[in-house]
């Protein structure tokens, strides 16, 4: 199996029992079972390009449906019940749900039954394979809009991560005693861009030296800090950090290794898109030289 970032930490309770526990989430509860034309779908684990959005159909089932997967990338095991086959992400083998056929949904009589906490959506088509960052820098709305804005990246999601509280709503993580940080999830194709370049612009569109919050909004939720998925990845933070260092700034910045990453509600997500807008506490600044 190839090397392959594995993001298991930062999944939730329901996706962790889906992908590593074989559990099957509830019809008509995920949220990919309106049918995309165009796109890709990812494994939520590690990241590999699975089905495109080509490929997905409405069967009625209550799950997403693809009558076709990426050469490759989902393989085929008897399920333990004898009766069904399970399908697998091919290089972490997170559990996807189970294939049929023989009900001629589409001219190619094959559905992948798909549970959609085992995978992510980006909206481009050619994507093989990507990784992720999870990174706090004050209020999530104006992280998300900067790094949404690098060549590469496919997704962000907002959220919140780093706190005892599960399932957090905003008004929790607002009054600061859930231990949460505004966060985003940041996933990016691989052959366009890498962590180092995605950090490094994070460094430059927040302010790394302010300890008590970001701009006006003060807080523990609105501090700066990485959240690493392994020790390469925590290395790379730390050499920017020296980096910043050498050049002066007082770095406020905490590195922690990943934890579950709660998904913000709707109306947090591509907030400044939605509203027409521009993020009033952060802005580009060339920190690097």
């Amino acid at each position: 199996m190839d090397n392959y970032l594995d993001k298991t930490a930062s999944l939730t309770p329901l996706a962790k029992r889906v992908i590593c526990d074989k559990a099957t989430e509830y019809p008509h509860t995920g949220s990919y079972n309106l049918v995309m034309t165009t796109g890709t779908y990812l494994c939520r684990r590690c990241g590999l390009a699975l089905f495109r959005g080509e490929s997905q159909f409405s069967s009625g089932c209550g799950w997403p449906s693809f009558d076709d997967n990426i050469v490759q990338a989902v393989k085929q095991i008897p399920d333990r019940d004898g009766r069904r086959m399970e399908i697998l992400c091919s290089r972490c083998e997170a559990h996807l749900g189970h294939v049929f056929t023989g009900e001629y949904f589409t001219q190619k009589n094959l559905r992948h039954c798909v549970n959609s906490a085992s995978i992510d959506f980006v909206a481009d088509n050619q994507v093989l394979d990507t990784e992720e960052a999870i990174l706090a820098g004050g209020c999530f709305w104006g992280v998300d809009h900067f790094l949404k804005q690098i060549s590469g990246v496919l997704r962000v999601e907002v959220g919140y991560t780093g706190g005892v509280t599960a399932e957090p709503s905003y008004e929790q993580v607002c009054q600061g005693n859930t231990g949460h940080y505004e966060a985003v999830r940041v996933i990016f194709d691989k052959a366009k861009t890498d962590y180092h370049h995605v950090l490094k612009r994070f460094f430059e569109i927040h302010d790394p030296t302010q300890k008590s919050g970001q701009g006006p909004d003060i807080g523990q939720q609105y501090q700066s800090a990485v959240f690493y998925y392994n020790q390469e990845q925590r290395a790379e933070a730390e050499i920017l950090l020296q980096m910043l260092q050498k050049r002066g700034y007082q770095v406020a910045t905490r590195l922690f290794s990943a934890q579950t990453f709660w998904p913000a509600e709707e109306y947090h997500q591509d907030y400044y898109i939605k509203h027409h807008k521009a993020p009033y506490c952060h802005q580009p600044v060339n920190r690097f030289g």
